[in-house]
């Protein structure tokens, strides 16, 4: 009788032992050889030479079925104990979230986005809100990520508000920062266990700043997402795109028709799409409001102002020629 210790590694151990460690059970049944004890992320086992063997190769089909899927159900260990194969990922599928939902393109310039990722080491995402921009790009992320064809991931935005009221929030720096940076720590949250996402902060995995945070770096082996590029200032973004290093991809993403900076102000966004645009190696992508996958009066609010802004443009018109 021999005794081993197993740790599950980048996995949310209760995600492995399930709802009242049925799944423990379900697997300690299939091994009836073996004498299983589990603790936090440590599975010890005693017993049975070779089928210890085969037990430590099935916890690892698991461990990587988790990571791809973010779930583990009965069948699923069946599925790889008694059949010895594991679930393969649908064709298309970039990641699932924790609740289970694959995530992929749901509309043709979505799929471009992700072509456009695998093409080139630059990319543009430029649409109005709802477009799936930010949420794809984080999931190409968090897929390389998982992949390890990255071994980072750095996420930016601007805070446009940065000159004078960030001042009077309460709290340090991160806690002054954090109210811009949410709708990433969301998309984050929703595909990686909490416990996980945590760890990898700490440990500089996954690095979440201010755009202004970015001067001086050089991001290598990385995917760099900057999102609400529309409100970088032309010299913000240039030091933002200047900051690329090897093995990295760099997706910016912006909305040109919600800019916050003071006027008279350029958006970088625009100077850059207008200079770069026919520049070898980086992928300009263009949403649109068929592409909005949110709620449907999202789509109708956006032509309603898109309808709006060709009124006011066609009257000022008509008043600079009288």
């Amino acid at each position: 009788m021999i005794e081993k210790h197993i740790v599950l590694e980048d996995i949310d151990p209760v995600v492995f032992y399930g709802v009242g460690n049925g799944h423990l059970q379900m697997i300690r049944s299939l091994y009836p050889k073996l004498r299983i004890v589990a603790r936090d992320n440590v599975i010890r086992v005693l017993g049975d030479e070779e089928e210890m063997a085969a037990l430590e190769e099935s916890v690892e089909k698991m461990r990587r079925h988790i990571l791809r899927f973010n779930s583990l159900k009965e069948e699923d260990i069946l599925d790889i104990i008694k059949g010895g194969r594991a679930k393969e990922v649908p064709e298309g599928v970039l990641v699932y979230t924790m609740s289970g939902r694959p995530i992929k393109a749901r509309s043709e310039n979505q799929q471009r986005l992700i072509e456009a990722y695998q093409q080139n080491d630059m990319i543009f995402a430029v649409g109005p809100a709802g477009t799936g921009k930010t949420y794809l790009s984080i999931a190409l992320a968090v897929k390389a990520l998982k992949e390890k064809t990255a071994k980072k991931i750095i996420l930016s935005r601007p805070a446009v508000e940065a000159g004078e009221k960030l001042g009077f929030l309460p709290g340090d720096m991160k806690d002054k920062i954090d109210p811009y940076l949410q709708p990433l720590y969301d998309a984050l949250e929703d595909m990686l266990p909490q416990v996980k996402l945590q760890d990898m902060m700490e440990k500089h995995i996954i690095q979440i700043a201010p755009l202004a945070f970015m001067r001086g770096r050089t991001l290598s082996d990385a995917v760099v997402i900057l999102d609400e590029a529309q409100n970088t200032t032309p010299a913000q973004i240039r030091m933002f795109l200047t900051r690329m290093g090897w093995n990295t991809k760099m997706i910016i993403t912006g909305d040109t028709s919600q800019i916050d900076l003071p006027r008279p102000q350029k958006s970088g966004l625009i100077e850059a799409l207008h200079i770069l645009n026919n520049v070898e190696g980086i992928g300009i992508v263009q949403l649109n409001k068929k592409d909005i996958v949110r709620h449907k009066l999202v789509t109708r609010i956006v032509h309603a102002y898109e309808e709006y802004d060709k009124e006011i443009t066609n009257s000022n018109e008509s008043i600079n020629k009288d």
